[in-house]
């Protein structure tokens, strides 16, 4: 396995951790959430970079990383529901799009062809990451205030609003971005 594939493969296995150190109260614990989120982020950014400029393009590469995104994704946002951080809509539209664009990559895929991911489809992850972090940052903030560092009073309710807006934001970009992807491979479609 070369080194942009146990990128991915490292990200996958640091969701538990994430999950862990997110859903589990424990003295900074959305640090740690931050802390490992972050790292996987980085893996995902270096991955694809190593692989393009080393030549290490891999058919394996090229499923995996989307999977490893939507992972990943998956799990900040399923966490992020069930602390009140995200509106449930939100993840079944992304759900839905990424469910769309999974079966016409397996369609593909059963007729000998693999697509890769487009540039839409990386600025939806990239939104998706960034508004995560972003949550992650806020709760970190609120963490501060809880441990007596003195914020304004209103500052839970602006976190929440700024959030909500930025898993919104990450939202429309799924579904433009499989909108785009769904014209862009729409034969797989019309074959069926």
């Amino acid at each position: 396995m070369n080194l942009p594939n146990k990128l991915t493969v490292t990200r996958i296995l640091l969701v538990p951790f994430f999950v862990a150190a997110l859903l589990i109260d424990f003295p900074l614990n959305n640090l740690a959430a931050l802390a490992v989120f972050g790292a996987a982020s980085l893996t995902d950014l270096f991955d694809g970079r190593i692989a393009r400029k080393q030549g290490l393009v891999t058919d394996f590469g090229k499923f995996a990383d989307p999977l490893a995104d939507k992972i990943l994704v998956f799990s900040a946002l399923l966490c992020f529901v069930q602390l009140g951080l995200c509106d449930c809509v939100a993840v079944i539209i992304v759900l839905m799009r990424e469910f769309a664009v999974t079966s016409i990559r397996l369609i593909a895929a059963s007729k000998g062809k693999v697509i890769a991911a487009n540039i839409w489809g990386k600025v939806k992850t990239v939104t998706q990451m960034v508004a995560i972090i972003c949550v992650l940052v806020m709760q970190l903030v609120l963490d501060a205030g809880a441990l007596g560092v003195p914020l304004p009073c209103c500052l839970g309710c602006i976190f929440r609003i700024a959030g909500e807006a930025l898993i919104w934001i990450s939202t429309f970009f799924a579904i433009l971005s499989g909108v785009i992807y769904i014209k862009q491979n729409k034969q797989f479609i019309s074959d069926c």
